[in-house]
């Protein structure tokens, strides 16, 4: 069983209704190896999500209607992926009065052009920003937020950040555990 900090079994917190409340789009699937660990995180956390590729410069007009009908859809929070130009994220931000999420993806220059790009929003368009290939934090952020007015996510990320201080335990006593070093002195 685990547990959320007040005892309650989030393994028995289920989403009846599987209308998606994240949306995670892509310009194209050359993006979905990074950004299945986002699909995996809400997979593995029972968090309803879509995933499309839109392309803000291929599809402009099927970006903006997305953007502007995702909130009626029920859409809760919006992860964008973006390499090179990285301008998905910030028409989507343009389009929807919903949180916005940007990944940027590792491209020609190691993704700092995707990053610079995204975090550059002008007033008035924020886009968050997670860290160059950083798909579980935006899986991870996008649930957060969805927290503050959903109980029973906000259950499964605070059980999901025990588990984190689990890992490190787990980690500091194999660590105790190796004899190999001389000088070694815990």
């Amino acid at each position: 069983m685990v547990c959320h900090p007040l005892n309650i079994d989030v393994s028995s917190l289920k989403y009846i209704d599987m209308k998606p409340i994240v949306s995670i789009i892509m310009g194209s699937t050359s993006d979905l190896p990074v950004m299945e660990k986002a699909c995996r995180w809400l997979n593995d956390n029972e968090i309803p999500f879509e995933m499309n590729a839109l392309s803000a410069h291929r599809t402009p007009d099927a970006v903006e209607s997305f953007a502007k009908n995702a909130r009626n859809r029920g859409i809760k929070v919006i992860i964008a992926a973006a390499g090179m130009a990285a301008a998905l994220p910030g028409v989507i931000a343009a389009n929807t009065i919903l949180p916005v999420i940007g990944v940027p993806i590792k491209g020609m220059l190691d993704g700092l052009d995707a990053l610079l790009s995204i975090v550059q929003m002008p007033p008035g368009i924020p886009v968050a920003t997670v860290n160059v290939n950083g798909a579980q934090n935006a899986a991870i952020l996008a649930a957060q937020i969805i927290a503050l007015s959903d109980e029973m996510v906000a259950a499964k990320v605070a059980a999901w950040k025990v588990g984190l201080g689990a890992k490190i335990e787990k980690a500091n006593a194999e660590l105790a555990a190796i004899k190999d070093y001389r000088y070694k002195t815990n």
